[in-house]
């Protein structure tokens, strides 16, 4: 708030006030009734304008010393009633009124053996009501110019929720994309390596199993291509009609490609009648289980169950197999935990030399 009323920056200001003293100075001067000398006059309207700079520093100090200026001197009295707005300005009524008041008393006392022009009652009203108004349109502009400032301050603090909320939904979004993305896409490429796998290595297939095996990789990669048009769908601003949202009754579906491409799984699931959100989790829970089993212990036998337990119970139980495709990147869980951490549920795996088990619990009352 100091931008506005800091008189060393306004020079213009300053050329005002020097002129009034000079002015001022001379009328005393015409008058010829106190037979104070000009050159006293203007050597103590000078040193007022000079004590003005102090005000921003000891207002107290400097309003004294105006007061004392301005009662030897009515050169004095610009630089006396333009403080009072100043310390106004910048600082609170606290601070200011005092400062009016010595300018207001050196005025007083001022009339009392310089000829001021008015009756000393006339004056003395006009004195009191000129730094009354001095007061008040400082306090105003100071007020004013506070509450701009926190406008702005809200302002830029708006700008920065914002900003941040902005970034946080698309931090989350890119999140949800390569969580989809994963469940959807690695569930099919993973199937797609372990059948070509099979195909470039086992020389001792019959030409029946080689033609299923290869009709398991079209399929695979087909349905990859679907997944990946809905992923890119949802990137979309006018995404097209995506296909149904997988849910506990596609479990079937899942377990049967796992077992054309050879793997051994045993399906346990009782018929519910889930809520959307809830059978897609299962349905990426078991995904999720059968794809690790693929990547990690080819050929072991996997068990899936999904039952009713205080909420809803999904495990994926595989034993150790063969040697697999390498060390995964991790996400694949920690999408699997983001998403059923989502829904107020827990995931637990468990790693060990006879297996590994992946143990979802999810809160739902039938």
């Amino acid at each position: 708030m100091t931008r506005s009323c800091d008189v060393r920056s306004q020079p213009v200001l300053l050329g005002l006030l020097t002129g009034m003293v000079v002015l001022t100075s001379l009328a005393a001067w015409a008058a010829r009734v106190d037979g104070v000398p000009l050159v006293v006059d203007l050597a103590l309207g000078a040193v007022a304008v000079s004590v003005l700079p102090l005000l921003r520093s000891r207002p107290l100090l400097g309003g004294l010393l105006l007061g004392v200026l301005v009662a030897l001197s009515p050169a004095a009295t610009p630089a006396a009633t333009a403080g009072t707005y100043v310390v106004a300005r910048r600082e609170r009524l606290g601070v200011a009124i005092p400062v009016a008041l010595a300018s207001i008393v050196g005025h007083a006392l001022q009339a009392l053996w310089r000829s001021v022009g008015l009756p000393l009652g006339w004056w003395l009203l006009c004195d009191v009501a000129v730094h009354a108004a001095l007061l008040g349109w400082g306090a105003y502009g100071r007020t004013r110019d506070a509450l701009v400032d926190e406008w702005r301050a809200r302002a830029r603090t708006a700008e920065r929720d914002q900003a941040r909320k902005v970034e946080e939904a698309r931090s989350a979004e890119r999140t949800r994309i390569a969580r989809e993305m994963h469940d959807t896409l690695a569930h099919r490429l993973t199937l797609l390596a372990t059948t070509a796998g099979a195909l470039e290595y086992r020389t001792d297939l019959s030409p029946e199993q080689v033609s299923a095996a290869a009709g398991v990789v079209r399929a695979s990669a087909g349905e990859a291509l679907e997944e990946l048009r809905t992923v890119i769908g949802v990137l979309r601003d006018g995404p097209d009609e995506l296909r149904p949202t997988p849910g506990l009754a596609d479990l079937r579906a899942l377990v049967e490609q796992e077992r054309s491409a050879g793997a051994t799984v045993r399906l346990d699931a009782a018929e519910l009648d889930l809520p959307t959100p809830l059978g897609l989790a299962v349905y990426r829970i078991c995904q999720e289980g059968l794809t690790n089993a693929r990547r990690h212990a080819p050929g072991a036998a996997v068990g899936v169950r999904v039952s009713i337990d205080d909420g809803l119970r999904v495990r994926v139980v595989n034993g150790a197999g063969g040697r697999g495709l390498g060390p995964g990147t991790g996400t694949g869980l920690i999408g699997l935990a983001e998403r059923i951490e989502l829904l107020g549920g827990a995931l637990r795996t468990d790693a060990g030399p006879d297996g590994f088990v992946l143990d979802a619990w999810l809160p739902w009352t039938p």
